[in-house]
């Protein structure tokens, strides 16, 4: 192996795990609650998620592929921790057909449709597709698709360049030894764990298992089932660094997915193991000393893969604790399962997603608070990656939750429950809004880290004090929604109002600077970027506190209301409580302003 191929081995790592940013992200743009429900369908059982598993993989003829998009998919919050076990499950057992396309000497198929199923033709075939579709459209559902086929034609890429690259290290005569040099099982072990973790397929290691056994019959070294048996179990152990590749920078339960992955190849390793050898011991295998053909090792493989999966199929959830346990802490929209029931009474269901929405409002605050500490602190890398994250569980909080409330719909709301199910739908959407931009405000604070932007003194000390008001604006929102008081939310309009004077005014200032020559174009699109995303997190809080007043009024007031007329009469100065908050704002935040430009 040469310098050469250590060089294109690192590239095809590098675009493996860029394949795999993109499609996550065009998973997460196009999904919009709706690939979830398919996905629910498809896996709403352990057996239809264990087929779903083996029939793709038998497809793409690769465990690491399928794994890899589950990683991809959980990681962009459209599928469920719990259903993914079963899919790993069958991806296993799909994985196996490739030896038995070996074994049948038909690997270089010339049948037309599995020819154009195969990595080497799908990649560049959906990758040229998706770099048409986002160039012919800029933006919506086709430019999404675009994106998440680039993605996967990127990941396939690297999987072939790695596999390239690999290839001479795979036919070298001492690789080849190798692989039948141990005798001892727990060797063996390792070292169809340790190959097939370099050649990032269990399914290229197992048909080279199968083509060094065919030199027997050329008068080569037999392969025995004594050494064959642990090589092949030590395969399906290495085949899970892939999955684990991908879940570098993802999200904790992307992450758990390759564990359980990892973890459902061990424990069936173990159990095969000891049972293997046990009953060997006692009664003495009579194929124990025979000579492995392609077949054999072939019908091995299947049958490792579904006892390991008949064993483990009822112990999905344990797996998942184990993930869990090896990966503590949020768990994203399961920590609602249990406070989410459907056998909720539509009264009791409601109380328990208003619950759920606080829940998700302490979350959005929480992360807002990281954002503006990277603005005023040194940027950290870690912290930002737990931010992000944290933001991928509010998504999925969100898609919960609507879609527990869309289940009330049928069953019977009497008009009171009506009203409040109405206004958690739109809540909901709001706090959601509130993380976006909480996370763009982060984003912005690492541009501005990465790239060495450097803000002035007076940018620094403006932004302070205007995070200092949102962040209070904030406090307010989610406190009056908590205690549904009317007169906190009447608070949050004028503070409202105050930040946008704040931000007009800096507005003015920003462009005084540019024209000025006192700060950079880069950091002046910056600091315009983050007042933007103050500005419009505002907007949100707003738009919550009008919920709360609307739900303090009487039955038959409700709907009268109307929230922009509303606004509009507050503005017009009308209310004395409201021009008072307003004046008392202002000399808390305007007035510092205005001090500090004099």
């Amino acid at each position: 192996m040469t310098v050469y191929d250590i060089i294109t081995t690192l590239g095809g790592v590098a675009l493996f795990l860029f394949g795999m940013n993109i499609m996550g992200d065009g998973l997460e743009k196009m999904s919009g609650g709706r690939l979830e429900r398919i996905l629910e369908r498809l896996t709403s059982s352990t057996l239809k998620a264990v087929l779903l598993g083996a029939v793709v993989t038998s497809v793409i003829q690769s465990s690491s592929a399928t794994t890899v998009m589950l990683v991809g998919f959980v990681n962009a919050g459209i599928m469920k921790l719990t259903q993914a076990v079963g899919v790993i499950m069958g991806a296993n057992i799909g994985t196996t057909v490739t030896a038995w396309i070996i074994s049948l000497g038909d690997i270089d198929s010339s049948g037309l449709l599995l020819s154009f199923l195969k990595p080497k033709t799908l990649a560049p075939m959906v990758a040229v597709a998706g770099i048409v579709l986002t160039m012919a459209f800029r933006r919506g559902k086709k430019h999404n698709i675009g994106r998440i086929l680039i993605g996967f034609g990127v990941l396939f890429s690297g999987m072939l360049t790695m596999e390239t690259s690999l290839s001479g290290l795979a036919g070298s005569q001492g690789f080849q030894q190798l692989m039948t040099a141990f005798s001892n099982p727990l060797l063996g072990v390792l070292v169809g764990a340790g190959l097939t973790a370099i050649i990032q397929s269990s399914s290229a290691s197992v048909g080279i298992l199968q083509t060094l056994s065919a030199s027997a019959a050329a008068g080569g070294n037999p392969i025995l089932f004594s050494m064959a048996a642990p090589i092949i179990m030590g395969q399906n152990i290495g085949t899970c660094v892939t999955a684990i590749l991908a879940s570098i920078g993802a999200t904790r339960n992307a992450k758990r997915t390759a564990f359980i992955h990892l973890y459902f190849n061990l424990i069936g390793t173990t159990v095969f193991l000891l049972a293997l050898y046990g009953l060997q011991s006692v009664i003495r295998w009579p194929f124990w000393e025979a000579e492995m053909s392609r077949s054999l090792i072939a019908t091995f493989h299947l049958t490792f893969n579904l006892v390991t999966t008949t064993l483990l199929l009822p112990f999905t959830n344990a797996l998942v604790k184990l993930a869990t346990r090896t990966l503590p802490g949020e768990s994203g929209s399961a920590e609602m399962d249990g406070m989410l029931d459907d056998r909720f009474t539509p009264s009791v269901a409601l109380a328990h997603s208003l619950e759920a929405v606080h829940l998700m409002a302490d979350r959005a605050k929480k992360n807002f608070t990281r954002a503006v500490e990277f603005l005023n602190e040194k940027y950290d890398e870690k912290r930002f990656s737990r931010l992000r994250e944290d933001e991928n569980t509010l998504d999925g909080l969100e898609v919960h939750i609507n879609q527990y409330l869309l289940k009330l719909v049928n069953r019977g709301l009497n008009e009171d429950e009506n009203g409040l199910h109405s206004e958690l739908l739109h809540v909901i959407g709001e706090i959601e809004r509130i993380g976006d931009y909480s996370v763009n405000i982060a984003e912005a604070a690492q541009s501005k880290y990465t790239d060495s932007i450097q803000f002035s003194q007076a940018a620094r000390s403006e932004l302070a004090l205007l995070s200092e008001a949102v962040a209070e604006l904030l406090e307010v929102t989610c406190s009056s929604y908590r205690e549904a008081d009317r007169s906190g939310a009447s608070k949050v309009e004028p503070l409202e109002e105050t930040v946008d004077r704040m931000i007009d005014i800096l507005k003015g200032r920003h462009i005084s600077r540019l024209k000025n020559a006192e700060c950079s174009a880069e950091a002046g699109a910056l600091y315009l970027e983050l007042l933007i995303n103050f500005e419009r997190l505002a907007d949100h809080c707003s738009n919550i506190a009008l919920y709360i007043i609307r739900r303090s009024m009487p039955r038959d007031e409700q709907d009268k209301f109307d929230m922009h007329e509303y606004v509009h009469i507050l503005h017009s100065g009308r209310f004395a409580q409201y021009n008072e908050a307003l004046e008392a704002f202002g000399e808390k935040y305007v007035a510092p302003l205005n001090g500090a430009a004099s």
